[in-house]
């Protein structure tokens, strides 16, 4: 592992190793703990190199906030990078960072006001100014693919994925669950702060969001009533001081008055000098099943009949890839003219109607059903080298995600449960030996008349695309770290959706 401080060495090294190879950045301010590794953990199972950020950023603390007694433990946080195999750490001064009180105010980022104007933003002013600042220059300081960020504080997620789509940074932000204590309390490096005795209180915090989650789960949709029922839960904690409890839009952070699609409610509180915030996120949707896994485990005739046995959407991404090779297929341009074909599918128009009252799934794109069209060799044989591509990855995944905003839906891939839906209720990583998938193949052929085909051609063939697939520098084959592994080895199709159903139940 490298200590960096410079930007000029951390850049340096990263030109070195970017060739073919992704990564993934964890921003923090050091005093790392249990929901730190989590996001390390999460990003060395998505990236090839994890770089994590150690900066006590001076901008987004007030004068009276605890800039100075801020725990700072470099060597401990750097000793416990190393042992989980982050290959750098950038810890810069807040002068390397372009800090200095004594100089001419720097260039900063501001938030739009109105994701200012709720939550910690009138308690904090200044706060997320200096957060998108630093936040800014770290994503151009390493160009990440991806950068990741605990859900604890959904304010400054939804910020960040706010300045990301506006200032058009090509970076994935992945939020990432919240990682509690076996209490309830959420991991922060301000938890040491507490005695005993207070930690004691402060679990009334996730009890107060658990008592609103209850409701929710009910029927209670109207926001004054969910904080009502945390403020229920606290009103025998004389030592906890609330600042707020609010619910707002979890992207846009838009005050709700009713719960229709998504809401982040929030709770910030003292307990004795030390400030906590915590929330949840209540969302208003049917389930989402994201089934991945490797080529011929049986993905895609799983995800098919088991949206039909749920009565849930089979979300036919596959058909989604087709209709954009047969738009690049009928448009005249050349296969390999990456930016022209960039052009053309960040402007296309792509309409997804599921099947239903037996009729056929729908695809129109451009105003024009391609339906059927999507299906000739011509296209096939055009799905591979185009799906390739990130633009067009980055259109249908926005769709995809669109479509997946109220739930029911189930869909496989690569990185379904990984990148396209990180919050599936649940994630299936659907997989078979090699042996057993070349079999399957086999027997598939000879179905089709081909008897040319040996067992262990198969084996290879499969060995290679497995490996292609997992180091794929766009949309890896990967596992999600909470997705359920069902090996399918001597399983009949009707046994694996048996145990899908049972598992989603």
């Amino acid at each position: 592992m490298r200590l960096f401080k410079t930007v000029a060495g951390l850049r340096t090294y990263l030109a070195s190793v970017r060739e073919n190879q992704t990564i993934g950045l964890v921003p923090t301010m050091g005093a790392l703990h249990e929901g730190h590794i989590s996001l390390i953990r999460r990003a060395m199972s998505e990236v090839d190199r994890v770089v994590v950020s150690i900066f006590v950023n001076p901008l987004q603390f007030s004068p009276q906030e605890d800039l100075a007694k801020y725990p700072r433990q470099l060597e401990t946080d750097a000793q416990l990078c190393e042992q989980l195999g982050v290959a750098a750490i950038f810890a810069p001064t807040p002068d390397e960072m372009g800090i200095n009180s004594t100089s001419e105010p720097s260039t900063q980022v501001i938030p739009p006001a109105q994701m200012l104007s709720v939550l910690c933003g009138p308690f904090r002013p200044g706060h997320f100014q200096g957060v998108a600042t630093i936040v800014t220059k770290l994503l151009t300081i390493v160009e990440p693919n991806m950068a990741y960020f605990g859900e604890k504080d959904g304010q400054q997620l939804a910020i960040i994925r706010r300045l990301v789509k506006d200032l058009n940074l090509p970076v994935v932000i992945k939020g990432c669950p919240i990682i509690r204590e076996p209490s309830g309390l959420a991991y922060s490096s301000r938890n040491q702060y507490l005695t005993a005795t207070q930690q004691q209180e402060a679990i009334a915090l996730y009890k107060g969001l658990q008592a609103a989650k209850q409701a929710f789960i009910t029927g209670e949709r109207e926001t004054q009533a969910l904080i009502s029922c945390v403020k229920e839960q606290l009103t025998s904690h004389s030592a906890i001081e609330v600042q707020y409890i609010e619910c707002v839009h979890a992207q846009t952070l838009e005050p709700l008055d009713t719960i229709e699609e998504t809401g982040l409610l929030a709770i910030a509180a003292y307990i004795g000098s030390t400030r906590l915030i915590d929330n949840i996120i209540l969302r208003v949707r049917q389930p989402i099943i994201a089934i991945d896994g490797p080529a011929g485990a049986g993905k895609s005739t799983v995800t098919r009949q088991v949206a039909l046995a749920l009565n849930l959407t089979y979300l036919d991404t596959g058909a989604m890839y087709r209709a954009m090779a047969w738009l690049v297929l009928h448009s005249d341009i050349a296969t390999e003219d990456e930016s022209a074909i960039a052009e053309l599918v960040s402007q296309a128009t792509l309409e997804f109607i599921p099947p239903r009252d037996q009729q056929p799934l729908q695809v129109i794109i451009n105003g024009e059903n391609v339906s059927q069209a999507i299906r000739t060799p011509e296209v096939t044989a055009l799905v591979s080298p185009i799906s390739a591509y990130a633009a067009v990855r980055e259109k249908l995944v926005t769709y995809q995600q669109e479509l997946g905003k109220l739930g029911g839906i189930v869909a496989e891939g690569r990185d379904i449960g990984t990148n396209v839906f990180p919050d599936a209720e649940v994630k299936i990583f659907l997989t078979a030996s090699v042996e057993e998938r070349a079999r399957r193949r086999l027997k598939d052929f000879q179905a089709q008349g081909e008897d040319n085909i040996s067992l262990q051609q198969l084996e290879k063939d499969i060995q290679q695309r497995d490996y292609q697939d997992t180091h794929r520098t766009l949309a890896p084959l990967r596992k999600a770290s909470d997705a359920i592994e069902l090996n399918t080895d001597g399983l009949t199709v009707e046994e694996v959706i048996n145990k899908i159903i049972h598992l989603v139940q």
